[in-house]
């Protein structure tokens, strides 16, 4: 049996894009919640933010080194796997890549080390400024890779020659024409995302009985954030579909499992896609639900994936469900945080048995609904390295075998593995430790660094002093 290289390339990269994708999305929308707390104790001098802080500091730095590990393998199967893909781009990739490691990434090394270990060593008012530059330089981050994963989704700024992509501007490059929606659904997944876990640690805590009132503060804050921003990103998700609609029509009749270009396509809520047979099995959906959605009109045109050749279609079964996942989950999310709402707005939450065991057991939700929509995008982009440009067996390394493929395969798999087990296993602990521990070390270290370090935690906010 012949190993197929492209095949065991895209499974690489993909087992190592997703792997990584869960660490950045947390801490990305995790920072952002620290910088928020380190705000709070600077106007309030309120111990409890300082307590969540140092707590979800912790959280933050495990699940950062996690990620720049599980990130650093990318940038070099780039040049293993991809090499034809890498020069033929690099005249935009590569800079864009070094931007983000000049401009986000120092930022948040430099930054993060006063953020770790500078507490009670420089001015509060310093201490705040790197927790803001962290989060700062996350998002940063997330500018550049979601600029240059766009520009491969909608190609602008470039013209090909000889193979080599060429740079005519780099305004309409870096700002190509699905950046934003993008860039805008991936934030708010990311603070979505560190949301919901910090709402399923804080229900944790107050079933169990512990850190009640930092807990209490940190689910009050959060399910408000949550039913805020959970709507919020139904209404960019959907203009996100628009503007995918405009510039990669063949992706979204694989989201919608259209087949027959048509009126009034309905909205299909269940269906068993068929790649070979291109149809659909135990169709149930909501008449011209589609064509309202995509078109405003209820008789709006939808095409469908017979206007594509079988060979430039995307798998439409892992489309197809792959984007009923992430939006389930969305739906769930947007319950789970209205609830909540309502139940805080009553003053029954923390009372509200059934809601936190929910949130515990939503920690994963956010995870599994951002991987999902991971696989809608890129595997809806298929079979396109740059859509419309390069096809995915145009970019491959001439050299590499089949069983070289596999051998980094099955090694990655290996040691991220092990990377998985190691980082879960001590967050683990910190987790069960929970944030009283720590307020309870720093008293023990003595109290004359911080003057109310040990003060009875309140829900009441302190004014500072």
């Amino acid at each position: 049996m012949e190993l197929d290289p492209v095949f065991l390339s895209r499974i690489q990269f993909a087992f190592v894009v997703s792997f990584h994708a869960i660490f950045p999305v947390f801490t990305i929308g995790l920072a952002a919640f620290i910088a928020s707390l380190e705000a709070l104790l600077y106007r309030t001098g309120n111990p409890v933010y300082e307590e969540l802080s140092r707590f979800w500091t912790k959280v933050f730095a495990v699940v950062f080194g996690m990620g720049v590990v599980s990130g650093i393998v990318m940038a070099f199967q780039f040049g293993t796997n991809w090499s034809v893909f890498s020069y033929a781009t690099a005249n935009f990739l590569g800079p864009v890549l070094s931007y983000e490691v000049v401009t986000a990434f120092f930022l948040e090394a430099v930054f993060l080390g006063v953020l770790l270990f500078g507490r009670n060593k420089v001015p509060r008012g310093t201490h705040l400024f790197a927790a803001c530059m962290v989060a700062i330089g996350t998002f940063i981050s997330s500018f550049w890779i979601l600029s240059a994963n766009s520009w491969m989704q909608t190609p602008a700024g470039v013209e090909v020659q000889d193979g080599i992509f060429q740079m005519t501007s780099w305004l309409e490059a870096i700002f190509n024409p699905s950046f934003g929606w993008r860039f805008a659904h991936f934030a708010l997944a990311a603070f979505l995302t560190a949301g919901f876990v910090v709402l399923g640690i804080s229900a944790w805590y107050l079933r169990q009985g512990k850190a009640l009132t930092s807990s209490r503060k940190a689910l009050t804050m959060t399910v408000v954030l949550m039913a805020l921003i959970a709507p919020t990103q139904l209404v960019v998700g959907d203009f996100h579909g628009l503007d995918t609609f405009e510039h990669q029509p063949e992706k979204v009749a694989a989201m919608e499992g259209v087949w027959e270009t048509q009126e009034g396509a309905p909205l299909l809520l269940f269906a068993i896609p068929s790649q070979t047979e291109e149809r659909n099995y135990l169709e149930v959906g909501i008449p011209k639900g589609a064509s309202l959605i995509l078109t405003q009109e209820l008789d709006g045109e939808v095409p469908g994936l017979k206007e594509w050749a079988p060979e430039d279609r995307p798998h439409v079964p892992t489309v197809f469900w792959s984007f009923r996942i992430m939006v389930g989950l969305g739906l769930l999310m947007i319950i789970a945080a209205v609830a909540g709402l309502v139940q805080l707005l009553r003053g029954k939450l923390f009372q509200s048995n059934r809601l936190l065991r929910l949130y515990t057991w939503m920690i994963p939700a956010p995870f599994i609904a951002v991987l999902a929509g991971w696989f809608v995008t890129e595997v809806g982009r298929q079979p396109w390295l740059v859509h419309g440009m390069m096809r995915v067996e145009d970019g491959v390394t001439p050299s590499l075998t089949g069983g070289m493929a596999l051998f980094t395969l099955v090694g990655f798999v290996l040691v991220y593995s092990v990377v998985f087990i190691a980082g879960v296993y001590y967050l683990s602990r910190v987790m069960k430790a929970g944030p009283e521990s720590f307020t309870q070390k720093d008293e023990d270290e003595g109290t004359a660094k911080r003057p109310f370090s040990n003060v009875h935690t309140s829900l009441d906010d302190a004014p500072r002093r």
